[in-house]
């Protein structure tokens, strides 16, 4: 159990770069070469699990918690704009909630990894 603790710090970190990974994966199939940009945006993630940096840890977490609060504001105005919903709206309402709520309870973990390293 206490293994399980040790690495649970290390989870928002791999979600944001497995969220990295996919969406390069996606707009490399689509747009090509244009997509190789997008890896450089999981190099700060990757050096938290390498060496982690505090300085680094808190302003990753709070940088994530501004965008996570933009998306959630973006995803609510998204649901209130539809006047029909059929399924394929009804899927993205789901899987675009889930990666919402995700990526604001990962910043939010972050910034509690960070916190508790500071007190």
């Amino acid at each position: 159990m206490n293994t399980l603790f040790k690495y649970a710090k290390f989870i928002p970190y791999l979600y944001f770069i497995t969220i990295v990974a996919f969406w390069f994966t996606d707009v490399n199939q689509n747009e090509g070469i244009v997509a190789y940009p997008i890896l450089l945006l999981g190099i700060p993630f990757l050096w938290q699990l390498i060496k982690p940096n505090e300085k680094l840890n808190l302003t990753l977490g709070l940088v994530f918690v501004c965008l996570s609060s933009y998306m959630i504001i973006a995803y609510l105005s998204k649901i209130f704009g539809f006047i029909n919903i059929n399924n394929g709206i009804l899927s993205f309402l789901f899987y675009g909630g889930m990666f919402v709520i995700g990526n604001f309870l990962m910043a939010l973990w972050i910034v509690k990894n960070s916190l508790h390293r500071n007190i």
